[in-house]
């Protein structure tokens, strides 16, 4: 049914039981995995508080490369384990939901497998949600793991 899953991850451990419980369905249905991570783009941020300095911009985006590949290491190493076929990638976007249904478009992913984080109240008015954006804009199923 399904032949490449994408599986956004952030590196929490709500995540990473995303990316275990997509695993189980690759295996299941002989899928490949396409993990994906997305960094904030922190040019606005920086330049916002007035604080640009190419030298801490530098360092911010190292450190943020640094836990990105940490973050899809994981997910390749569970996919080994399991026996499954997996891709990665790392892009760098303001609005995150947009990259991931931009790759999973681009790499024909049929099913994205995602953890929604359970902000309530103020904090998913102020900090919105990504999982819930992915789902309003998705043309392919999400499976949502709590």
């Amino acid at each position: 049914m399904f032949k490449n899953i994408l599986i956004p991850t952030d590196g929490s451990e709500l995540s990473q039981r995303a990316v275990r419980t997509a695993m189980e369905l690759a295996k299941l249905h002989q899928a490949k995995v396409t993990a994906i991570h997305v960094i904030p783009d922190y040019h606005l941020l920086i330049a916002y508080e007035g604080a640009f300095d190419p030298v801490t911009e530098e360092r911010i985006e190292e450190e943020a490369k640094a836990r990105a590949d940490g973050y899809l290491a994981f997910v390749r190493k569970v996919a080994d384990a399991a026996g499954v076929p997996c891709d990665t990638v790392c892009e760098t976007s303001d609005h995150p939901y947009e990259a991931i249904l931009k790759s999973a478009d681009g790499r024909k992913c049929d099913l994205i497998v995602m953890t929604s984080h359970g902000r309530k109240g103020l904090a998913a008015v102020l900090l919105g949600s990504e999982t819930r954006k992915v789902l309003t804009h998705s043309k392919i199923p999400v499976l949502i793991v709590r």
